[in-house]
């Protein structure tokens, strides 16, 4: 009888262990997807709380490209904004990072479109051109403050 008992305790313990081990590799093995919803508005005024709402998802706090949705995206690895102007021989990273929020990458530095091209999101949050290019502006200045100097 009690070695029934043991026998059953151990092949629950064996069951169980092999049950959790199989939702462990099931949750690695599952592959990540970025949700798309549409844009909601963020502060005009703050290029920081711009930032936080509309890119850190992707690119991290720290600029880093180190965001918990960034291993989602079909790219090698998201840029470094801390380096853009580093990368371009610059004192300033603003002047790149407008064109890019305005116009698009335009290169393969994303890998797939999934970096949005933010001048025309911004334009449908509100149709004024002022809005839209005050939100470039003081996201670009944030993203330029995050610079290596």
């Amino acid at each position: 009888m009690l070695l029934k008992k043991m026998t059953l305790l151990a092949v629950t313990g064996l069951f169980l262990g092999a049950m959790l081990i199989g939702q462990e590799a099931t949750k690695q093995t599952q592959e990540k997807t970025i949700k798309k919803v549409p844009i909601t508005e963020s502060e005009v005024g703050s290029g920081k709380q711009m930032y936080n709402d509309y890119c850190a998802a992707c690119h991290g706090l720290d600029g880093k490209g180190n965001g918990p949705a960034a291993s989602a995206l079909n790219c090698k690895a998201l840029p470094d904004l801390t380096t853009i102007a580093k990368r371009h021989n610059e004192k300033s990273a603003a002047m790149e990072v407008q064109a890019v929020l305005q116009f698009g990458a335009g290169n393969k530095a994303h890998g797939t479109s999934d970096m949005p091209i933010w001048g025309p999101l911004f334009r449908s949050l509100n149709g004024d051109d002022s809005h839209v290019k005050l939100r470039i502006k003081n996201l670009s200045d944030y993203v330029d403050s995050l610079q290596q100097k």
